[in-house]
């Protein structure tokens, strides 16, 4: 199998029966779609969630009143170019805008693929590293983007040298799809590179349907964890892929079993042209409170919201509590309700 990249790859694959409207669709948002995705997608079901993770449909067409090209405000807090610096302690350093697959719901589509906003040049990341030595508060660097894991070991080397020269950085995370949907990346040579800085390393897996933890995935999973690097999960909740719990239950079992933390489990962003995607808030925290009584506590992630316009995270599955002045009502996840301090 070959890379997916264009509409007319689409239907030499078997994903769509003709190309209709996604002409119009990959003119304004990219397409990629890895051998390892390919395996995973059921061309018989034409509600596949892993396809409708990938494959790009006309409904990206449409842009409603609330959703913005930077849904959570990453350009209100980017002081120099690659670099968000939103939280006090941590910063983002986007080194690349392009992924190895392009996922219908990303926030950042406005910004990633062949048309984004591309590599940083040599002096832009000199800025980006100098801003960091600069700001000795700043304790985490996270590099997402674009996927960093697209970056070859000896970039990614080059990059963690950089940052093991800057004494108060500490720890140093990576958030990719790359372990999912090309876990062959994940050899010796790309681990040795992600430890390579002497820091404490983490990798945020981003994984949304039970399905994608292929058995090439796990032993990607384990090559990452017996090299040192902590994992961590991150997922979206959407709409026809895991908005039920027994899906829920399963995926976030299954970052357990691989030895993978749960992390966030992400409310979706208000990205242009995914409304299709997104559930309500309420019938999220349904979701999340049910989650609770059914799976171990190691199994449960926080359910996030970025707040839109760049004012940060907030957990929005914390709605099991209220009231005040020392008398709450509290919410079981049967729906129960008991009053604290009992009566």
């Amino acid at each position: 199998m070959t890379f997916v990249k264009s509409a007319k790859a689409l239907v030499e694959a078997g994903l769509v029966q003709d190309v209709g409207a996604l002409d119009a669709v990959a003119k304004r948002y990219a397409i990629g779609i890895t051998p390892a995705v390919l395996e995973l997608i059921d061309r018989a079901d034409s509600n596949d969630p892993i396809a409708r993770q990938f494959v790009p449909t006309e409904a990206e067409l449409l842009t409603t009143p609330e959703e913005r090209a930077d849904p959570i405000g990453d350009l209100s807090h980017s002081p120099v170019e690659g670099i968000v610096h939103r939280y006090p302690d941590r910063v983002l350093l986007k080194a690349v805008h392009v992924c190895p697959v392009y996922c219908r719901f990303c926030f950042r589509r406005e910004m990633v693929g062949p048309q984004g906003l591309g590599t940083l040049t040599g002096p832009e990341l000199d800025a980006a590293m100098e801003y960091i030595a600069a700001h000795e508060e700043i304790w985490e660097v996270i590099l997402t983007g674009g996927d960093p894991l697209v970056l070859s070991p000896r970039r990614l080397t080059g990059l963690m040298q950089r940052l093991a020269k800057i004494e108060h950085v500490k720890i140093v995370r990576f958030h990719t799809r790359v372990p999912v949907v090309e876990p062959e990346r994940i050899d010796e040579a790309m681990v040795e590179a992600l430890m390579s800085s002497g820091k404490t390393t983490y990798l945020a897996v981003h994984a949304n349907h039970p399905r994608e933890f292929s058995p090439a995935a796990r032993q990607a999973f384990k090559r990452l964890f017996d090299g040192g690097v902590a994992l961590l999960s991150q997922s979206v909740l959407l709409r026809g892929v895991n908005d039920d719990v027994e899906t829920l239950a399963a995926l976030m079992r299954g970052f357990v079993e691989n030895r993978i933390k749960p992390y966030y489990l992400h409310h979706p962003d208000l990205a242009p042209g995914t409304s299709h995607f997104r559930i309500g808030i309420e019938e999220g925290q349904a979701l999340v409170a049910a989650l609770r009584g059914r799976i171990s506590g190691l199994c449960q992630p926080t359910y996030v919201l970025d707040i839109p316009g760049g004012h940060g995270k907030a957990d929005i599955g914390a709605a099991t509590v209220s009231g005040g002045d020392g008398c709450f009502t509290v919410r079981d996840w049967q729906g129960g309700e008991h009053a604290y301090p009992p009566e």
